[in-house]
């Protein structure tokens, strides 16, 4: 990812549930073209900023070995902009995981209030198209740690999340 469409992680758990926060600042560029006079942050970022945050939860729990990649969102629903000033919540929940990919259930919250739902499905790039990628599993990793998915994040066991913790039961080194 060459941007970060969220700010850092409030909870994290392996394979099934993530939190993150988004601060819409007047800072970022594209708010003073998306409208003038009017900034509000496109709903393709939010989208985005979701898709990371149930793609990071998916790429982790298969240990960064699968290549994620959105797939496609059938369903979306925005209720009000975002605009800055704004602190949006996301959430993604797994709905599942399988060898080809996967979908998770993502909201967007600023404060009580919905401010997007949708269904995001992931897929999974192997052969060729796997290899072929502008992230290496390093890369990945280090992003975890800037976006404090380690610092919240446990496994489903409920121990601390770590680079190396067993991504589903039964998983080895």
């Amino acid at each position: 990812m060459r941007w970060y469409w969220i700010d850092r992680f409030l909870e994290f758990e392996s394979g099934r549930y993530a939190k993150a926060v988004k601060n819409v600042s007047l800072a970022e560029d594209h708010l003073h073209d998306h409208f003038p006079c009017y900034p509000v942050m496109p709903n393709s970022l939010i989208i985005e900023g979701l898709a990371q945050t149930g793609g990071l939860l998916v790429y982790e729990h298969g240990r960064f070995e699968e290549k994620v990649v959105l797939a496609k969102v059938p369903k979306v629903r925005f209720y009000f902009p975002a605009t800055p000033g704004d602190t949006l919540i996301y959430t993604a929940t797994v709905d599942y995981i399988r060898p080809d990919g996967a979908m998770i259930t993502a909201t967007s919250h600023r404060g009580d209030a919905l401010q997007a739902e949708m269904e995001i499905v992931f897929a999974h790039l192997d052969g060729e198209m796997g290899r072929k990628t502008l992230y290496e599993k390093d890369d990945l990793l280090k992003m975890m740690r800037v976006l404090r998915a380690y610092d919240v994040g446990h496994a489903p066991d409920g121990s601390p999340l770590t680079p190396s913790s067993p991504a589903r039961p039964g998983a080895s080194e």
